[in-house]
């Protein structure tokens, strides 16, 4: 029997790709290599972000790395039903801060034959299941799981840690927020 990989996937169907890991582990860099591709390869690409992560752009998904792709701006998931269904690939970063209508919207996109990529943090600062990320990995075909350096010992990360003093559970933020930890040098916040 022959492996299913990305290059002889079935033609006539969709499916979920979900790229999840901790911050600073590359995951809207994939999320961009993955939708070059598909736009190199002359498919209808069309990518979207929350309003909330206003980090580095307002319209446009960017790594850290400064590599960025347009996109749009929305505040409900089925917007991106709405727009994108005439779309062969459609991509969604940072979906850790959509509701869990994301799950829907993705689950009906792929099964009208549309690839949807969706890159996200699967855990939150206290190292717990965040947003939809926990059902879109459980329903995904396709999933990749980042890795970034601990900044404490230099192993490999699956966490992040928050460094600021912020409680509440959405902030947005980078390098002088959170920092990319392991196991092992992982602190959870006292509830």
């Amino acid at each position: 029997m022959e492996e299913v990989t990305l290059h002889n996937f079935a033609k006539d169907t969709g499916w979920i790709e979900v790229i999840t890991g901790c911050m600073f582990s590359g995951k809207t860099e994939e999320l961009i290599r993955r939708l070059r591709r598909a736009q190199i390869a002359r498919q209808s690409v069309m990518i979207f972000k929350p309003r909330v992560d206003s980090r580095y752009s307002t319209d446009r998904i960017v790594s850290h790395s400064e590599q960025a792709l347009s996109s749009i701006v929305i505040d409900d998931p089925k917007e991106i039903f709405a727009m994108g269904k005439n779309a062969q690939v459609i991509g969604v970063d940072e979906a850790q801060f959509f509701s869990d209508d994301l799950i829907a919207v993705c689950d009906h996109l792929a099964s009208m034959g549309k690839r949807v990529l969706i890159a996200g943090l699967d855990q939150d600062y206290r190292g717990k299941p965040f947003g939809p990320m926990p059902h879109l990995l459980a329903v995904a075909e396709y999933i990749t799981k980042t890795l970034a350096i601990c900044m404490r010992c230099g192993n490999p990360a699956d966490r992040t840690q928050r460094i600021s003093n912020e409680n509440q559970l959405v902030v947005v933020g980078a390098q002088n927020k959170y920092e990319a930890r392991c196991r092992k040098c992982f602190v959870p916040p006292t509830e």
